[in-house]
């Protein structure tokens, strides 16, 4: 499977200037919500994703929103569970009911891995609930491996793609106005 080649047949490379949710600026977005819109495609990668793991866990999770529909495709193709986290109040949480038992092997799985504060956050949720997080999965990383995340991390393509911090941001500099299409608290007029 040539993941570059199916996010450009669904147009999920996007060009312009894009806050992302880690708070790094790029150039570049890979909106992986156009790919898995489409049924056949995001099973496809939940497959591929799952194969790739090396692991059988009792549960997946998710960090919402990105993660949760190739969460749910990781989860049916290993046949168990798939729950996800919520911000409340800026805090990652288990709600509706979700309950994680002591004990319990879990792969967290997310679309997009670039500094892995989310799903280190989904990790500390885990934890503190008593489960063991054995793996984590996704279908791009953008840190292309350089995310420590202390566990093993599978990913379908690893694409480097540039980040910059805010005040060495080469868009904010030419005065490009700045988009956020993630999941986290849209941005104030930069």
């Amino acid at each position: 499977m040539n993941v570059e080649e199916l996010f450009a047949k669904h147009g999920a490379l996007l060009k312009g200037h894009f806050l992302l949710s880690s708070g790094l600026h790029s150039d570049r977005y890979l909106q992986c919500a156009l790919v898995l819109a489409e049924p056949k495609a995001a099973e496809e990668l939940g497959r591929a994703l799952a194969a790739k793991l090396g692991v059988q866990p009792d549960l997946v999770v998710s960090p919402a929103m990105g993660g949760l529909m190739i969460g749910h495709e990781v989860a049916r193709a290993l046949g168990v569970r798939h729950y996800f986290t919520e911000r409340v109040d800026g805090t990652m949480a288990l709600r509706r009911g979700f309950r994680v038992e002591p004990g319990e092997r879990v792969v967290v799985v997310e679309d997009v891995v670039t500094t892995g504060k989310s799903t280190k956050e989904v990790f500390a949720v885990l934890r503190a609930a008593g489960a063991e997080v054995v793996a984590a999965a996704s279908i791009v990383d953008r840190a292309e491996g350089k995310a420590d995340l202390g566990v093993p991390h599978a990913a379908l393509w690893a694409v480097s793609v540039p980040a910059w911090a805010p005040d060495a941001c080469p868009p904010c500099k030419a005065g490009v106005p700045v988009v956020k299409p993630g999941s986290r608290k849209e941005p104030k007029h930069v």
